[in-house]
């Protein structure tokens, strides 16, 4: 299969694709602010600039893209046809690094909470749950939607 559009066009695609302030991370933040979480953003000091850190409770939020992390059995994590070795080694050392990065938070005493960007794509998407996974102290790592 062949891409769509030409080589420069791609790039420049790709290139605007960002890492930080992103829809799904803009809509988390909104709803922990109004139910009076308070937060720090990509927190420099911790493994993986976590997007979300919620020092008061020792807990660290990523929201994960599902194409870039590649979120198992997700329509958007689909791989690319052409140079499809690059992507293969690009995505494998996405996955190890964040698996290294989350068990060194927990090893360090920090509580981590995974979502995946298809969870928040309805306006329906229900994040309930989220205030008190957060304030139960319960979990070390949980994800959502599960993958």
């Amino acid at each position: 299969m062949t891409d769509i559009v030409d080589k420069k066009t791609r790039s420049r695609m790709m290139a605007g694709i960002r890492a930080e302030n992103t829809i799904p991370e803009i809509k988390i933040r909104k709803f922990l602010f109004a139910h009076s979480f308070r937060y720090r953003l990509h927190y420099k000091n911790l493994p993986g600039r976590p997007d979300i850190v919620l020092p008061k409770y020792r807990v660290v939020v990523f929201v994960h893209g599902c194409f870039w992390h590649r979120h198992q059995g997700c329509k958007l994590c689909y791989a690319p046809q052409s140079n499809s070795e690059l992507w293969q080694s690009k995505f494998e050392k996405n996955i190890l690094r964040d698996k290294q990065q989350i068990n060194t938070l927990i090893s360090e005493g920090w509580r981590v909470i995974v979502i995946w960007e298809c969870g928040l794509r309805s306006h329906s998407s229900d994040l309930s749950w989220l205030p008190e996974e957060i304030r139960s102290g319960s979990m070390q790592y949980s994800e959502w939607p599960q993958g």
